[in-house]
């Protein structure tokens, strides 16, 4: 699919979009645009649970010359699962499940290494939430060298929601923290569980991380800032792969 295929251009033919099912990785609505079918279009979003985003006019015309009508929306490359499905589907397959979750991560080059890793590590799923991290476009497809046609991306739109998911369903959640005592082999990652991603800057979110099961660093010989967050990904997924071998 090309850049110009992945765009779905217009109020109607939007609206056709998702009446007949397509799924929608997020809409772009101009700020001042109003009417009828703006209001069908807000609402269709809500029912089907795509991102709505206002963005100014400019945005819009960057991104085409067509006449948008002032709304753009992005088809997703990839179809969005459900959690608790997700979790059924690995428990009746006898499965450990082994997840990610991405907080904050906006570089689809890096989203795109991580699924690559999380492919060839044996993790089953990605969980991403329905804002703030970067769109699976074409290139992350690239990045991920086809890796995330093949795995069970999860789009929720509450990270906690899906941590306390996570938590009823026996998933313990880690995550990392350059000052914790305890370092990445010493995880009980042969159990269910699920690691969270920060971003680089910021690193996961405070409220995400006070909900985690553990924390934990992964060691470094030199006091270096840290980790590329697609290398550290690598690191604890290989190192998940070798309790589970």
């Amino acid at each position: 699919m090309s850049k110009k295929d992945s765009l779905i251009i217009g109020r109607q033919p939007l609206v056709e979009a998702l009446q007949s099912g397509r799924v929608i990785d997020k809409i772009l609505l101009q700020k001042n645009a109003n009417g009828e079918v703006v209001s069908h279009i807000r609402a269709l979003s809500k029912e089907y649970d795509v991102p709505l985003q206002m963005v100014p006019a400019e945005k819009l015309n960057y991104m085409t010359r067509a006449n948008h009508q002032g709304v753009i929306a992005l088809a997703a490359l990839v179809v969005y699962q459900d959690l608790d499905t997700v979790l059924a589907e690995i428990e009746e397959k006898g499965e450990v499940p082994l997840l990610m979750m991405l907080d904050g991560i906006t570089d689809v080059r890096n989203i795109g290494a991580i699924a690559r890793s999380a492919y060839c590590c044996g993790a089953q799923a990605i969980i991403i939430p329905d804002k703030g991290v970067g769109a699976l476009n074409e290139e992350a497809m690239k990045s991920s060298a086809g890796a995330l046609e093949h795995l069970h991306i999860i789009r929720v739109n509450s990270l906690i929601k899906a941590v306390d998911t996570l938590h009823e369903k026996g998933v313990q959640v880690f995550t990392s923290e350059m000052k914790a005592d305890k370092k990445i082999y010493e995880l009980p990652l042969a159990e269910a569980c699920c690691i969270i991603m920060g971003n680089e800057e910021r690193g996961v979110q405070p409220y995400l991380a006070k909900a985690a099961d553990s924390f934990f660093s992964i060691p470094m010989v030199t006091q270096f800032d840290s980790f590329n967050v697609s290398v550290a990904a690598g690191i604890i997924l290989y190192e998940a792969m070798k309790n589970r071998l």
